[in-house]
């Protein structure tokens, strides 16, 4: 009786933080409700399918590591979606990829993370997911100013500029706008916010110093991987590689 209860208020307060999130988009003129119950019913699916195969794949570290290729897939994915790249698109897993391999590479080799699907898929899916979201900001901000400002690129060609140097001119700092909020969340934890590994490793029972001294390592490796997603995006969509379909042809590149 205990436990069906518990799944009543589950059920009930997150269909009331759906409703309020679709209802205050509409409101406000927003957005429809429909992105979000889209969203909140795509949560339900999949974590309930994770939740069913994940005891397997954490006991099975060639399969946490196929999970881990999931994870860069579908973030991927959702980043090309986002960014309305098209072909293009599949250049995004680049830039979410640059920062993450090595940043997973490295707490392995140091042995701060242990070769175990338990520790590998969480802290894995978290510089994913934040490399992912830093690929899809900066590309939209450098896509949307390599529009807007046209004419500005036009007359740094004519002043000599190539294409290259005169589009990552333009790009560099809307770009780096992407930063702000893993910069943002690094400056206020503790004081703001308390993130995932530090109040998952306090429930489970791990001593305050060490869930903090692992969220430190997170949050600057997180940190490390989100500047290298920004700076491959600059680079790529100075070299041509990224670009939505509208604008294809738009940049003369060489």
């Amino acid at each position: 009786m205990v436990i069906a209860t518990d799944w009543v208020r589950l059920l009930v307060i997150c269909a009331f933080f759906t409703a309020a999130a679709g209802g205050v988009a509409w409101w406000a003129r927003l957005a429809t409700p429909k992105p979000f119950v889209t969203a909140a019913l795509r949560a339900v699916l999949q974590l309930a399918a994770v939740s069913a195969v994940i005891t397997v794949v954490l006991t099975r570290l060639p399969l946490t590591a196929a999970f881990l290729v999931l994870m860069a897939g579908v973030a991927t994915a959702t980043s090309a979606a986002r960014t309305k790249t098209g072909r293009k698109g599949i250049w995004v897993a680049a830039a979410i990829l640059a920062g993450t391999v090595p940043a997973i590479t490295a707490l392995t080799a140091s042995g701060l993370v242990p070769m175990k699907g338990i520790a590998l898929i969480p802290i894995g899916g978290i510089l994913i997911g934040g490399a992912m979201t830093a690929t899809t900001l900066s590309t939209r901000r450098a896509l949307d100013t390599l529009r807007d400002r046209h004419g500005e690129y036009e007359a740094a060609l004519a002043l000599g500029f190539t294409d290259a140097v005169a589009t990552r001119e333009l790009i560099r700092k809307p770009a780096a706008e992407a930063l702000l909020p893993a910069l943002d969340q690094t400056r206020t934890v503790g004081l703001v916010t308390l993130p995932g590994a530090f109040v998952g490793m306090l429930l489970g029972g791990a001593p305050v110093w060490q869930a903090g001294a692992l969220q430190l390592v997170v949050l600057l490796g997180l940190l490390a991987v989100e500047v290298v997603a920004v700076t491959t995006v600059v680079e790529l969509v100075a070299r041509g590689k990224i670009r939505r379909a509208s604008q294809v042809g738009e940049v003369r590149l060489t």
